[in-house]
């Protein structure tokens, strides 16, 4: 099995992580059964523990489920929901947001009035002239989210594509922002709320005006080593959409 050269995962991960990718991205479908364990093992060129380790994570995902006497069988596949946070991280190892199959539509960026939500985060007067950018994330399930990017009106000094209804070229807002100013992200503050759709909500998501769906939120704020806010994002999940963590515990 050839692997990249530039993915420094432990075996287990990889061999995890290809048939993750080929799960999500329907190569295999719910019902099929993955090749043995000694093949894997043969394959990749592991012990056949590394490979039940790969299973094991896999399994903990709730991707496949192991039938006594038949072999590991692939169940529904998840549809995940990344945070703007995550967004971030990847684009800095990948220079890339999108996540496995996804694509951004839609893009939008202009100065507008800031809500006083927006306003209340960023500690400015509702109303008050802002820069709003949108997007709609989309994989082979459907819409996966929409984000929405708050950020400061002093930035189009340095930045002016910022409020431009085009994707920006060059990586996200926060590495032009960077790259233009010096101003980095050294802190990072993330919440997630469920709640019902609301109207606009629907709207933004293409869902049935009267939909009655619970959505997950997810925000973010970017500051920098001052803790000034150089950004504020908001991604609203499409119903059924899930978050999955995993942490590595000390002993």
């Amino acid at each position: 099995m050839l692997v990249s050269r530039a993915d420094n995962r432990p075996p287990y991960a990889r061999i995890a992580g290809h048939y993750r990718e080929q799960i999500e991205s329907g190569a295999l479908s719910p019902g099929d059964l993955l090749p043995s364990i000694s093949r894997i093992a043969a394959q990749w060129s592991v012990s056949t523990a590394t490979v039940e380790k790969a299973l094991r994570k896999l399994r903990e995902e709730q991707l496949v489920k192991g039938i006594h006497g038949i072999g590991t069988e692939v169940l529904g596949v998840r549809v995940p929901i990344s945070s703007g946070a995550e967004r971030h991280d990847r684009s800095g190892r990948t220079q890339s947001s999108w996540g496995v199959g996804e694509k951004s539509s839609g893009h939008t960026g202009e100065v507008v009035p800031a809500p006083a939500d927006v306003a209340g985060v960023f500690g400015i007067e509702p109303g008050e002239e802002i820069i709003r950018r949108s997007r709609v994330y989309r994989d082979t399930h459907g819409i996966v989210s929409h984000s929405t990017s708050w950020i400061p009106k002093a930035f189009l000094e340095h930045v002016p594509e910022l409020a431009r209804g085009e994707r920006l070229q060059g990586g996200l807002s926060l590495d032009l922002i960077s790259q233009a100013t010096g101003r980095r992200v050294a802190r990072r503050v993330d919440d997630e709320a469920a709640r019902i759709a609301t109207d606009e909500d629907l709207q933004l998501l293409e869902l049935r005006p009267g939909t009655v769906a619970a959505i997950l939120v997810l925000t973010a704020q970017f500051q920098d080593e001052d803790g000034g806010l150089l950004e504020y994002g908001v991604d609203l999940g499409a119903p059924g959409r899930t978050r999955r963590t995993t942490s590595e515990i000390p002993r």
